[in-house]
């Protein structure tokens, strides 16, 4: 089955409804089927390629343009605005698109003009009249309909290769999970070049008919004005979004009072965040994984299943496990290893990487996550840590993560990240940045006490620094290559 067949349909039987709201305007589904026939036919009378790019905000243009090119049969590259012009370069010549579909707000905020034959401005589009209407392409399951890059934490971005089976067996999967209808209407600021942004966004709710708020800029109080507006009954952000808007004054439980669910994705959501977000607003966060590579999401902990630090149960149709790198065996419950699945949202692999693509999979046929993790004794899974962002320390295995979620409870530190330096005498050693909240102050003695009061001696931080933002891409996540070169710098 397509992406794009099941959305326009419904878009055709509901043409009244509301699709989105954005920073710009409400969209109704008539509307957004004759801007996408509109943009279709700028694109297609200059676009040669397989792949198309889509440089744009998050908002409704986004699905207009992404929902034209795959009317058209092409491959929808979502292009991050936030690399580095070369980082971005990189992408577009190595999809090999000859047209990105763009606004000039997006170049000017750019600061300069891809290198692309092709940029299709929206602004000269003329949505006027009646568009020129045309039959979909079809498409088979395993045929490419979005090339997603990585973020680019570590090395070049790769390029994640899903298909249609695995967006519309993504889409089915969470639907199946979680009882979304017509009634519910969603807020997010995530950007749509993201998978998460994209299929949890993007194409779930134009396939249910679910109304969606953009915005463009995550700020807080512009989040808070938009809860009271539009009550929507899905809240879908990342950790520092959670965070950030516990520093809005002038929220009130009443605010949030309309949520059913409040999801947090992206990277694991720090307890001490959790925990204040339920003592101040009475609201439960539920946090979601996946990754680029699994469409994204493989798990999601419903209301009725929270529990502190889990990411839920495998959705249907995930064979999930945890297996011991050394063996290759699965491991029982309570007991750390790497995440491995199967599915139908897995992806078919990595773009022009076949050596890469081969290695991500097991010879059984699981995708290494390269996460570590492990079940309860429910069957709940618990994200602690990156197999690559381990570290050993006199012969023990330390993972960041639980590093963090001591500093994070400091009254002082707002945000943390740590990454390993190395150590003549101990193979390596655990460095701490933090951010400090505001008004706070900064004691470093005090904070390496901290974390040997609460962890094993060989855990605590040899070093921590203070930072006024740290490193982060566009999903919040730290960076912590650019910890490395930070601590690396300064040694």
């Amino acid at each position: 089955m397509t992406v794009h067949r099941p959305i326009l349909w419904q878009l055709i039987t509901h043409p009244r409804s509301v699709a989105f709201v954005d920073d710009r305007r409400t969209t109704r589904n008539y509307e957004l089927i004759a801007g996408l026939f509109h943009i279709a036919t700028h694109v297609e009378a200059v676009n040669h390629t397989q792949c198309l790019g889509l440089l744009l905000p998050t908002g409704g243009t986004f699905p207009a343009a992404a929902l034209a090119g795959l009317t058209l049969g092409r491959t929808v590259v979502p292009l991050n605005y936030l690399l580095k012009k070369e980082e971005l370069q990189y992408v577009i010549d190595d999809c090999g698109a000859d047209t990105i579909v763009t606004v000039r707000p997006m170049i000017e905020h750019l600061g300069y003009v891809p290198r692309v034959k092709n940029l299709v401005y929206l602004e000269d589009v003329d949505f006027s009249g009646v568009p020129d209407i045309r039959w979909p392409a079809d498409a088979s399951d395993d045929d490419l309909a979005v090339l997603l890059y990585t973020s680019g934490t570590s090395g070049k971005p790769k390029g994640v290769m899903l298909t249609h089976g695995n967006i519309t067996s993504n889409i089915r999967q969470i639907r199946d999970w979680v009882d979304f209808s017509r009634a519910d209407s969603m807020l997010g600021v995530l950007p749509q070049f993201h998978s998460f942004g994209m299929t949890v966004l993007t194409w779930l709710p134009l396939s249910g008919g679910i109304k969606v708020v953009y915005t463009a800029r995550f700020v807080p109080s512009k989040i808070i004005r938009l809860l009271r507006e539009h009550r929507p009954t899905v809240l879908v952000a990342i950790p520092s979004m959670y965070n950030a808007l516990l520093a809005a004054k002038d929220a009130t439980a009443d605010d949030f009072r309309s949520l059913r669910y409040t999801v947090s994705g992206g990277e694991p959501l720090p307890g001490a965040v959790r925990d204040r977000f339920r003592e101040r607003f009475g609201v439960t966060i539920n946090e979601g994984y996946g990754l680029t590579e699994t469409a994204p999401v493989s798990n999601w902990c419903r209301p009725n299943e929270f529990r502190p630090g889990s990411v839920g149960r495998p959705i249907p149709l995930i064979d999930q496990r945890i297996i011991d790198t050394a063996t290759g065996r699965s491991l029982p419950p309570n007991t750390d290893g790497e995440v491995w699945m199967k599915g139908p949202n897995i992806m078919r692999g990595y773009f022009n990487l076949p050596e890469e693509s081969s290695k991500a999979f097991s010879e059984s046929g699981f995708f290494r996550t390269g996460d570590i993790g492990r079940f309860d004794d429910d069957g709940h899974l618990h994200i602690t840590g990156r197999l690559k962002e381990m570290l050993i320390v006199g012969g023990e295995n330390v993972f960041p993560r639980e590093i963090e979620e001591v500093l994070e409870r400091h009254p002082s530190v707002s945000a943390s990240g740590v990454v390993g330096v190395s150590d003549p005498m101990r193979g390596e050693q655990p460095m701490a940045f933090v951010e400090i909240k505001e008004g706070a102050a900064f004691d470093e003695k005090e904070l390496i006490g901290w974390c040997r009061q609460h962890l094993a001696g060989y855990k605590a931080p040899v070093e921590i620094r203070r930072l006024d933002a740290l490193p982060r891409n566009a999903t919040g996540k730290v960076m912590r290559r650019e910890l490395k070169s930070l601590a690396a710098a300064k040694s």
